[in-house]
Formats: structure tokens, C-alpha cells, sequence
């Protein structure tokens, strides 16, 4: 096993295996270094993905893993009114999808090896150099001019570097997630339930997997002094007869946290790059991570590129990570954020207007932060003088 590398990736997920398939087809010698002893497992999220956005990657849908198609989504308040939103888009596969990754970057000349576990960083003069790992009891070190951080929710590796990664309570949700069947859902839209009593500061899902069959899962604020598990629980119990949860089964169960603001302006430092959950890249809103993970992954491949070639693995070259990123996506995230600190002072009654005034256009603008659009969302709001002020608020 070849021991010293260009960059070693420490996660397997999404934006780790696209990383590792944009940097070597630049030509590095990429090596991805998976704890779990299977790629793509266990599942930790609702698996919806956008057609738009697998154009953007360049990802042609593949009948192994797209998975269910669906034709748009239909988000609910409280009183059971909703707005129906047109957007194509898949509930793949996730398992299957990783381990295609996998595949992709391995035929672009990556490695990737699974049951790796990274328990420290290497140093070398301030600066890392490389990883140690365990494989069935056995330790090994990997030596690279580039250690990208890809591992997930509370990075390890980043803070090991000396990264301040540490995720408030305040930007963190919990998340818990049946996977059903046998129930009775309109399978051509995913479904969002909004409510204060339904999920704190979070919302219910249904994503469609069949006919019959679905991803039933709930975000919460993490500081709720109830489970996510509790509440999805209740908000099952009260819709066994509408959704036919009561003779339904359960064949997996999924959780985990979900970062959801909290944005890092310095994911890099001498020898090291962030990507993914690790660096808190998830859409604040509704919780998606997984094309803002692979769409980091791709910058920071562009990056360390870069950083080949002028043969500087400093903070000074890697830094542009940070640039390229925020000026990208990052800034875009930040208005999310306050959107997100907005809503969480909505009341019932307030999603329950909301949902009889708003636009399947103005919820689109909403979810991704435009402010010109949101200047005229808030002129249709006069006759609600607290959501104005809401409003008002955010704009200033």
C-alpha cells in the first residue's frame, strides 16, 4: 500500500468521493480513507435530489440509483393547507450512489478504502502532513502535501488540525427518519409539514421511494427538550388513518445531527482543506447537504490543483478555498441563515397566513435567499403588520 500521496481524503461520503474523482482527474494522487466498513452506509438523510442539480455536476441519473422520480413538492401549514411547488427531481438511492462515486473516482485514479478509521493528524513544523488510521486493529499513516477534512457532522480531523469547527447547539438540528411501506401517499410530490407543534423549528418529510413506500423522517432544534424521535412518533400517530401508518413497516431507521448555519469563513490552514457537514455546508432552510457537499468538493479539487502546481501547500494558497466558496455559495447560505432566524419566530397562525398569500414562486425565492424577491414577498404582507416587521427586519 502506497504510503505518501498528493491529498488524503478522511471521509467517504458525497463531497469526499467528489473531491477525490475531480482532483485526480487533475492528475493527483488521491487516496479516501472511509471509516465505515461499507461505503454509503448507514443512510443518514431523506435522499432527495434535484435533476438540476445532478445537471450541474454533470451527473447523468443512473437506473441503479435515481431511485423514485418525483414532479415537484407540496409544503404544508399547520391547518393542512399547502402550496403545490413544481421541481423535478429523484429520492435515489443513496447506498447505491455513494458507492458509484466510489466507482468514478476510482477510474479517474483515485483509492478509496474503506474501514479506515483517522484517529489523529500528522504535523510536521505547524503544517499537516498526513493522517494516522486504524485498519482491523492495525495502525498505519498515510503522508500527504493535502488533508482534506470530509468527515462529517463535528469534523474530528478538522479541529485536530487546530480548525475552530465546534458547531453551536444554536446552529444544529436533530434529525430521526423511518423508512415505510405499505403506506398511502401521493407518490409523485415530496411532502413538508410546517407547525410549531408539529417540529420545532423543523418540519416532517415524506419522500416517496415507491407506490407505496417512503422516507418519514423530522428535523428539530436540537435543544428541544424532546427527541426528534418523540415528535415524529406523535405526528405519525395523528396521521395513521390519513397516510395508513398504522399497518405499515418500518424497514430502516435513521438518524443523526444536522448542521444548519453556524458557516466557517476560514475552512483551511497550512496542509488542510474542509468540505461538507464538516464545514457546516448545508442549506439552512431545509437541512440538504448533499450538492452543496460535492459542489465544495469540486472547488476545493480546482484548489488543491492549484496548489500543485505552484507546489505551496500553505494557508496562503489553500486560503482561496475560502474565497472561491463564499463567493459561490457561502454568501448565499448566510442570507438563508437569517431567513431561518426569521421563521423561527413565526407563530401557527403566521405559517397558516402565509400559506394562503404566498406564491409556489415566492416560496422558491424564499428557499434560496433572494433579496429583490423577497423586497416584493414583503409588500403582499401589509395586512399583517408582525410578519411586515418580520420582514422589514431581515431586509435591513
Amino acid at each position: 500500500m502506497r504510503r505518501e500521496w498528493d491529498v488524503v481524503v478522511v471521509g467517504g461520503g458525497p463531497g469526499g468521493l467528489w473531491f477525490a474523482k475531480n482532483a485526480a482527474e487533475r492528475g493527483l494522487k488521491v487516496l479516501v480513507l472511509e471509516r465505515k466498513k461499507e461505503i454509503g452506509t448507514p443512510v443518514q438523510c431523506a435522499e432527495g435530489f434535484g435533476k438540476d442539480q445532478l445537471l450541474e455536476l454533470g451527473i447523468e441519473p443512473d437506473p441503479r440509483w435515481k431511485g423514485w422520480e418525483v414532479t415537484g413538492a407540496k409544503v404544508y401549514a399547520p391547518n393542512g393547507k399547502y402550496i403545490q411547488i413544481p421541481g423535478e427531481g429523484f429520492v435515489i438511492e443513496r447506498k447505491i450512489f455513494e458507492k458509484e462515486l466510489a466507482k468514478m473516482a476510482t477510474r479517474a485514479g483515485a483509492t478509496v478504502l474503506a474501514f479506515h478509521e483517522v484517529f489523529d493528524v500528522i504535523k510536521e513544523d505547524g503544517k499537516v502532513s498526513g493522517v494516522k488510521a486504524k485498519f482491523i486493529g492495525e495502525e498505519r499513516e498515510f503522508r500527504a502535501n493535502i488533508v482534506v477534512a470530509a468527515d462529517g457532522f463535528e469534523s474530528k480531523i478538522a479541529r485536530k488540525a487546530g480548525l475552530k469547527t465546534f458547531q453551536q447547539a444554536y446552529h444544529a438540528d436533530s434529525g430521526f427518519e423511518y423508512q415505510m411501506a405499505g403506506i398511502d401517499i401521493d407518490h409523485e410530490n415530496i411532502h413538508l409539514f410546517f407547525g410549531n407543534e408539529i417540529a420545532p423549528r423543523g418540519y416532517v418529510w415524506i419522500f416517496p421511494t415507491d407506490k407505496d413506500a417512503a422516507n418519514v423522517g423530522i428535523g428539530i432544534d436540537a435543544r428541544d427538550e424532546k427527541t426528534a424521535k418523540w415528535y415524529l412518533d406523535k405526528w405519525i400517530e395523528e396521521h395513521k388513518d390519513e397516510y395508513g401508518f398504522e399497518d405499515a413497516s418500518i424497514i430502516e431507521v435513521r438518524g443523526g445531527g444536522i448542521p444548519v448555519g453556524g458557516l466557517l469563513k476560514e475552512m483551511t490552514t497550512d496542509g488542510l482543506i474542509v468540505i461538507g457537514d464538516a464545514a457546516h455546508q448545508v442549506h439552512p432552510l431545509h437541512g440538504g447537504g448533499m450538492f452543496l457537499a460535492m459542489e465544495a468538493g469540486a472547488i476545493a479539487a480546482e484548489v488543491a490543483a492549484i496548489a500543485h502546481e505552484k507546489n505551496d501547500f500553505s494557508n496562503n494558497t489553500l486560503s482561496l478555498y475560502n474565497k472561491l466558496w463564499w463567493e459561490r455559495r457561502g454568501n448565499q447560505l448566510q442570507r438563508l441563515v437569517k431567513i431561518r432566524q426569521m421563521f423561527e419566530k413565526l407563530t401557527d397562525d403566521d405559517f397558516n397566513f402565509l400559506v394562503d398569500i404566498l406564491t409556489p414562486e415566492d416560496v422558491l425565492a424564499i428557499s434560496e435567499g433572494h433579496m429583490e424577491a423577497l423586497k416584493v414577498l414583503a409588500k403582499k404582507l401589509v395586512k399583517h403588520p408582525r410578519l411586515a416587521g418580520l420582514f422589514a427586519k431581515l431586509l435591513t
